[in-house]
C-alpha cells in the first residue's frame, strides 16, 4: 500500500477538534455535553447579514475576482479606517477564512525551512500553517504567572537566527485572553524593523475587548515599518458568523499582495453567497457589539469567579477575546478530558475542554493546562465549572 506523506504525518491534530469523536459518542449515550472547547458563539448573527442572504436575487452563483469583491474591500477598508486604521482596499485581499488568509501570508513570505517566532501557547492551528508552507515554528514562552504577558525583546533577539523570516502574534489573544499593549506592540515593530523580519498579527479578536482602560492597537499603525507588516481579520467572531468562512490578509506591501494573488488565483475565488453577507454585515450598528462585549464580559466575569472557587485552579482575568488558560490539579489535561467524555457524567452531563498542550510546540509544556471558551450563557458556565469541579475530585481519586 502506497505511504501517506512525511508532511501528512507531521501535520498535528487540532487539541480543539481530535476529541469530538469522544463527545459524539458521549452524547449518543444520552449525555449532554457541555462545549468549552471550541470558540463557536451562540450569540446570534446580525439581522442585516441574516437578511442579505434570504434577498439574494441572482440567476447564477458565478466565479468572482480572486481578491474578493471591489465592493466588499471597499466598505472593508472604510470599516477600519473609522476605527483609525487607514488601509486602500487595494491593500486588502479577501480569502476563505483568517485560515486562509494566514496560509497566503506564509505561503507568500517563507521559503522551505524559514523559521516564524511565535509567543506560546499560541492559537493550535498555527503550527499546521506552518507546516503546510514548510516553515519551522520557534517558540518564545509567555507564563501564567505573569498573565501571559509578551516575552522580553531579549527573548525574541535569542530566538532570531539566519533563517528568521517573521514573528506571529494574535492580538487580542487566543488561548490566552491577553491584549498585547501598545508598547508591546511599538517594541515588536522596533525589533523587526532592526532585524528586517515581517510581522503577523492575527487580529480577530479586535472587538472584544472588556475593561474602559484597555483599547486595542493595530499593527497596522506602526510607523516606518509599513512594508513588514501583515494583519489577518475574519468575521467569524466579529459577527458570529463561523461558518461563512470569510477572512482577510491586509498589507501595504504590493510584492507579498502580488504574490499571495498567485495562491488567490490557483483556489479561484472566495465564496460568493458569503461575501453579500458579509458586505452587508459591515452596516451592523454599534448597539449589536455594545450588547455582544456587555454579555461576554459578564460571562468572563462569572467564568473566572467559578474556577477561582476549584482548589488548585490557577487562571488569571483574560482582557480580550473569548479564552482563558486554566491550569488544573492534573498531571495530564490530555487524558483528563478523554475520561470525561469517556467514563464520567454528573446527572447525565459532562463538560468538554481543549488540552491545552496543543497550543505550545515546546514538548512537555502546558501539559496540566487548558484552553477554556467562555461561549456559553452564564448559567451553563457555572453547571460546567460545577462538574468540572467534581469531576477533579473523582479524577484524582482514582
Amino acid at each position: 500500500m502506497p505511504e501517506i506523506s512525511i508532511r501528512g504525518r507531521r501535520m498535528p491534530e487540532s487539541p480543539i477538534r481530535k476529541l469530538a469523536p469522544y463527545a459524539e459518542r458521549a452524547k449518543k449515550k444520552g449525555l449532554k455535553v457541555y462545549h468549552l472547547n471550541i470558540g463557536q458563539p451562540d450569540i446570534k448573527s446580525p439581522e442585516i447579514a441574516i437578511k442579505a442572504i434570504k434577498n439574494i436575487d441572482l440567476d447564477i452563483i458565478e466565479y468572482g475576482p480572486s481578491a474578493g469583491y471591489e465592493s466588499y474591500r471597499r466598505k472593508l477598508a472604510q470599516f477600519y479606517t473609522n476605527q483609525d486604521v487607514k488601509v486602500a482596499f487595494e491593500d486588502i485581499m479577501i480569502t476563505t477564512g483568517g485560515s486562509e488568509a494566514l496560509l497566503f501570508a506564509l505561503g507568500s513570505i517563507m521559503d522551505p525551512g524559514d523559521e516564524v517566532i511565535i509567543p506560546e501557547p499560541f492559537y493550535a492551528n498555527y503550527s499546521a500553517f506552518a507546516e503546510e508552507s514548510s516553515a519551522k515554528v520557534v517558540p518564545v514562552i509567555s507564563n501564567i504567572e505573569s498573565g501571559f504577558t509578551l516575552p522580553t525583546i531579549a527573548e525574541f533577539e535569542k530566538a532570531i537566527t539566519p533563517k528568521t523570516k517573521a514573528i506571529l502574534i494574535c492580538n487580542p489573544n487566543n488561548p490566552t485572553g491577553y491584549l498585547y499593549s501598545e508598547s508591546e506592540i511599538n517594541q515588536l515593530g522596533e525589533l523587526v524593523k532592526k532585524h528586517d523580519l515581517f510581522l503577523i498579527a492575527d487580529e480577530v479578536y479586535r472587538e472584544f475587548i472588556y475593561d474602559e482602560k484597555d483599547q486595542h492597537f493595530s499593527v497596522m499603525n506602526l510607523k516606518g515599518i509599513e512594508q513588514n507588516v501583515i494583519m489577518i481579520d475574519s468575521v467569524s467572531k466579529r459577527y458570529s458568523m463561523c461558518g461563512a468562512r470569510i477572512g482577510c490578509m491586509v498589507t501595504k506591501n504590493r510584492e507579498v499582495i502580488a504574490a499571495a494573488m498567485k495562491f488567490a488565483q490557483a483556489r479561484l475565488c472566495p465564496p460568493t453567497i458569503e461575501q453579500i453577507a458579509c458586505e452587508a454585515a459591515i452596516e451592523t450598528p454599534q448597539s449589536y457589539f455594545d450588547e455582544v462585549i456587555s454579555e461576554y464580559k459578564e460571562r468572563r466575569d462569572t467564568l473566572i469567579s467559578e474556577l477561582n472557587k476549584i482548589e488548585g485552579v490557577v487562571v488569571t482575568t483574560p482582557k480580550a477575546a473569548f479564552y482563558c488558560i486554566a491550569q488544573l490539579p492534573v498531571e495530564n489535561t490530555d487524558d483528563f478530558a478523554q475520561w470525561l467524555l469517556e467514563s464520567y457524567h454528573s446527572n447525565n452531563e459532562t463538560v468538554m475542554v481543549a488540552p491545552a498542550g496543543g497550543f505550545y510546540s515546546t514538548p512537555s509544556v502546558g501539559l496540566n493546562q487548558v484552553r477554556i471558551a467562555y461561549v456559553l450563557n452564564k448559567a451553563d458556565l457555572i453547571r460546567s465549572v460545577q462538574i468540572l469541579k467534581e469531576a477533579i475530585t473523582v479524577y484524582n481519586s482514582k
